[in-house]
């Protein structure tokens, strides 16, 4: 017998990842954002600016009329300090824990509405191979879940998502895989200051 279909991945899937990572990382003490995101080498502040900018370029790449099949969208991604994540989006630190997660929530909500309002048949480039709105989606609610996982190690939060966010939610961290997309996070383990890479 053939399994059925996995249902598909839609921009109300994306945006419940972002806003179920959104809340649990609202409850971390203010003092908590310098240390280091569960494994990884960012501390938490630089963990979610980078998650923020995952989210904002994937949906800049549907953002042109005619997206690039062959190349991101050549905005600068910079790192801040030696070893820690190239991103074109920073947060102001003076606005503190909330202004960093009001980045997150917006970076997200870019993705969602380009997802809900690009023609499915749009491809646009990913490091990983050319993508549609779905595939954009997908790559969004994996780096939310793994991110947010990473972030409540550190911030000592308690952080499950729920089993309904479907496939994208079986991501095997040991593996540092996904059967959904390849790396989970090629950034997190690539040299720094490549963003090709991410």
């Amino acid at each position: 017998m053939l399994a059925s279909p996995s249902p598909p991945v839609t921009a109300d899937d994306l945006d419940l990842a972002v806003q179920l990572a959104v809340a649990v990382l609202r409850e971390a003490p203010p003092a908590a954002w310098e240390g280091k995101a569960g494994s990884l080498e960012w501390d938490c502040w630089e963990t979610v600016e980078h998650l923020s900018d995952d989210l904002f370029a994937y949906a800049a790449q549907l953002g042109p009329k005619t997206p690039s099949l062959d190349g991101e969208v050549p905005f600068v991604w910079e790192s801040r300090r030696p070893g820690g994540p190239a991103n074109a989006i920073h947060a102001n630190r003076k606005a503190g824990p909330a202004g960093l997660l009001q980045v997150l929530e917006a970076s997200g909500a870019l993705l969602v509405a380009m997802v809900r309002t690009t023609p499915p048949q749009t491809r646009a480039h990913h490091v990983f191979g050319v993508s549609d709105p779905e595939g954009f989606a997908a790559m969004g609610i994996v780096e939310t879940l793994v991110h947010t996982h990473d972030l409540a190690q550190g911030l000592d939060l308690a952080w499950s998502p729920p089993a309904g966010m479907g496939p994208v939610a079986t991501a095997d961290r040991s593996h540092g895989r996904s059967a959904l997309t390849g790396p989970l996070c090629v950034q997190c383990a690539a040299p720094t200051g490549t963003r090709e890479n991410s």
